[in-house]
């Protein structure tokens, strides 16, 4: 009778667990079982497993073989626990020194001829092991530089079953982990796209650079072929770039849905989901263990939502918590994960069902009224940008190119940045409720401009608060230390009624 023990872990959502794997080899009826909730993969694990030994030239115990997978009250799921369950077996039977893998972690999907093959999410399964005390890992040879990206922790990178045998005996050294990754990030199509291709739209133009800036929810409302949708496909040319701790919050979240690229995240992401995607494909669900949505995919970047009148209102009202407040909770017998859901959402719609609005629109008052109920006040409520578009004069000049607002948006942000350092939000969107009065405070005369935009548009306190931020983040972009009046006025007029 023998019992070995190996550390491993298993993704939940976007985070990573850590799971014990403990093996148990006695005398009697040959046979293989695995408790601990495990699912089907987890449970296919014995096939590859003595394919994998088998083809490495190692035993196979024809005894009775227990596997534990804990904490047992966490559902553990995929092929990446079967290397730990093969190295824990060889270690019980005897094939491995007693103690070889104390202290260190085991990752990896095997192969029926014993090749190591990648998983995914291994930055957070990595990170979830280091967290738990690990400081030795081993893991496929293509994700040994995405493992290597977990600072403080030994990355030990293998092909294949026999190699790592070797090695734990001492008869092999140590591959080292190659200097970048073996795959690469696909070029999006985006870099050629310039604000320096759009003539006029001078009001929705500068909304777009407070939406950079701020990181405000922005709505642009106008009929077919004004520009809508082209100026918001050029938002990530204006964007700031990310910091370490946001790309590595990126890249965590496209390891775990298979996506890394390659590297740490360079740019933020943009999504643009089709209006059909499904309430679970835009949040995030599933009848198992939930995956993540849209919005998390949009995490740190711009969750782009074209045709917003188009969405199921259902899904469009499922945003609401996530936009307030950043992350998304989703609970399914037996597990309740969260996801991060910090994203600037950005959306475009006619203003009504034929698209030409007033004073063109053939529409009757019940298709209006209709088109607009699918739209909830609370959610048009969250948006701080709201502008109707209307089409460019041809004698209109191009506006500004990228580079140059970039770079004004980028003094913007590094404003912020300073402003809230010892603050756990970064950007003017961010601030909360509670905070705007002592965060972004005003003078007189921009009290009575701000009172005078409230009693003119008939704000609730969201929006009130919305304006305040807003004409925070036009001060920051023109470099004023204090807001001006102008700026509130501007603000308030950047937040329009768009369906009449």
């Amino acid at each position: 009778m023998a019992l070995a023990i190996v550390r491993s872990a298993t993704l939940l959502g976007v985070e990573g667990q850590p799971i014990t794997v403990e093996v148990h080899v006695s005398n009697g009826l040959p046979g293989y079982t695995v408790v601990g909730l495990p699912d089907t993969a987890v449970r296919e694990s014995r096939d590859r497993v003595r394919a994998a030994c088998l083809s490495s030239g190692l035993e196979w115990a024809l005894k009775k073989v227990t596997i534990n997978l804990a904490p047992s009250g966490v559902r553990k799921s995929g092929a990446g626990l079967d290397l730990a369950v093969a190295v824990a077996l060889l270690e019980a039977s005897g094939q491995l020194p007693s103690g070889c893998l104390e202290g260190v972690g085991v990752l990896g999907e095997l192969g029926l001829d014993g090749s190591v093959r990648s998983v995914p999410g291994m930055l957070s399964l990595v990170a979830a092991l280091a967290d738990s005390g690990v400081r030795t890992v081993v893991v496929p040879r293509l994700d040994g530089y995405e493992a290597s990206l977990v600072r403080a922790l030994r990355v030990r990178p293998v092909g294949h079953l026999g190699e790592l045998v070797d090695c734990l005996k001492g008869e092999a050294t140590w591959g080292a982990v190659a200097a970048s990754a073996e795959r690469h990030d696909e070029p999006s199509g985006d870099e050629a796209l310039d604000l320096g291709d759009v003539r006029g739209l001078i009001t929705a133009r500068l909304a777009l650079e407070l939406s950079a800036a701020g990181g405000h929810h922005l709505l642009l409302v106008g009929p077919p072929g004004v520009g809508k949708t082209m100026l918001s496909r050029r938002l990530p040319s204006i964007l700031p770039p990310l910091t370490y701790d946001e790309a590595f919050e990126v890249t965590r979240i496209q390891s775990a849905m298979g996506d890394f690229m390659g590297s740490l995240a360079e740019r933020r992401p943009f999504r643009a989901p089709h209006h059909t995607a499904t309430t679970p494909a835009l949040v995030g669900g599933g009848s198992a263990i939930p995956r993540p949505g849209e919005v998390t995919r949009a995490h740190r970047g711009v969750l782009f939502l074209d045709e917003l009148g188009e969405f199921r209102p259902s899904s469009l009202d499922a945003l609401r918590q996530p936009l307030e407040e950043r992350v998304i909770r989703i609970a399914r017998h037996p597990v309740a994960l969260e996801f991060p859901a910090h994203f600037t959402l950005v959306a475009t719609s006619n203003p009504c069902p034929c698209g030409l609005g007033p004073p063109a629109c053939g529409c009757d008052d019940a298709k209006r009224a209709r088109y607009k109920r699918r739209l909830s006040a609370p959610l048009l409520d969250r948006f701080d940008l709201r502008v109707l578009v209307t089409s460019p004069e041809s004698r209109d000049a191009p506006g500004e190119v990228s580079s140059t607002v970039a770079e004004r948006v980028g003094h913007a942000v590094e404003r912020q940045q300073a402003r809230y350092a010892a603050r756990p939000w970064q950007r003017n969107a961010e601030v909360p409720a509670g905070a705007v009065a002592t965060d972004i405070p005003l003078n007189g005369d921009a009290i009575d401009a701000i009172l005078d935009v409230a009693e003119r548009c008939a704000l609730s306190g969201r929006g009130l608060s919305g304006v305040r931020r807003v004409a925070r983040t036009l001060a920051d972009v023109e470099g004023s230390p204090s807001i001006l009046p102008e700026h509130v006025l501007s603000a308030g007029e950047l937040r329009q009624e768009v369906f009449e």
